[in-house]
């Protein structure tokens, strides 16, 4: 528990700078939010990429981790429909809670595994990667579409949604890079490097900026169903899952750690977007993240 511990806190240190910094007013409160653009249509595909087109899978037979991510995700998703069948939240709020129980903290999940597993877990986490984003991203077009928009589901509509996703663009193009054989010559390679380092960095540092206590606090019902959801009701899943597609060892470790993360930041930017409850997001991830210093080590104690 206490080498668990030790690993995760420097991640948490991070984002506890990004906080400090956006109280103090430094360097700018204007700055964060171009910040925040530039990350999520430049820096983070760039991470994305790389970690996909690099990731040398050749020894390792990734459909039973693949399965596994896949099928806790989607479990998810139906159980989140099956809740609001019943439930019948106003669906500008629903598609916050959504993306608060399906997305995942990238930069989080990304920090803690490559402090906890070095390289041979990063390499992992590019299955996680594959699999993840392109689920989360379309289901949650889809939802913010349906149920914040309240537009019907049409095809194309998505489509187009999703054609302009910049997270989405860059996992296609780094699985067809790695399948494909033809990868990145070594200058664009270290390019993607050095931008996605960069991103990772800024990531952490903008989870921290964007808390906002006082509205986790007035939404704090939505943020307490959330948390439930994500960083604990996920792990649980995604356990399932591998033992169900016997995944285990150093996999199995990468599937919980990005199962137990916090949802993601860029769910904010979405939900600005395509119409989501912007002050009801922002409240979910502040929680998440909150809740996550003590639920990520517990999972990781109590299935690792």
């Amino acid at each position: 528990m206490l080498a668990i511990l030790t690993s995760l806190v420097p991640v948490f240190l991070v984002i506890g700078l990004g906080f400090i910094l956006k109280r103090r007013g430094f360097p700018g409160e204007e700055i964060w939010a171009p910040l925040d653009q530039l990350n999520y249509f430049v820096l983070f595909p760039a991470l994305l990429l790389h970690t996909l087109a690099t990731a040398d899978l050749s020894s390792f037979d990734v459909w039973p981790m693949a399965a596994a991510l896949a099928t806790g995700q989607l479990t998810i998703i139906v159980i989140l429909i099956t809740i609001q069948y019943f439930r019948k939240m106003n669906g500008p709020e629903f598609s916050s809670v959504f993306q608060g129980a399906v997305r995942w903290n990238t930069f989080v999940a990304l920090a803690a595994i490559a402090s906890l597993y070095g390289k041979p877990g990063v390499t992992m986490a590019a299955v996680a990667v594959a699999v993840l984003v392109p689920i989360a991203n379309t289901s949650c077009v889809i939802a913010l579409t349906r149920y914040a928009q309240g537009m019907p589901i049409h095809p194309l509509t998505i489509g187009k949604q999703l054609a302009k996703n910049p997270l989405l663009i860059a996992c296609v193009v780094g699985i067809f890079l790695n399948a494909s054989g033809i990868g990145l010559t070594p200058s664009l390679a270290t390019t993607a490097q050095i931008i996605g380092a960069a991103s990772l960095t800024l990531g952490l540092l903008s989870v921290g900026a964007g808390l906002r206590i006082g509205h986790m606090i007035e939404e704090k019902n939505a943020v307490l169903y959330t948390s439930t959801l994500k960083l604990l009701l996920m792990p649980v899943l995604m356990m399932g899952a591998c033992m169900l597609f016997g995944v285990d060892g150093l996999p199995r470790l990468v599937v919980l750690i990005c199962a137990s993360v916090p949802g993601a930041t860029s769910s904010y930017v979405l939900a600005r977007q395509l119409g989501g409850h912007v002050e009801m997001m922002a409240s979910i991830i502040t929680g998440g993240t909150i809740f996550a210093v003590a639920t990520m080590p517990l999972m990781l104690w109590v299935f690792g």
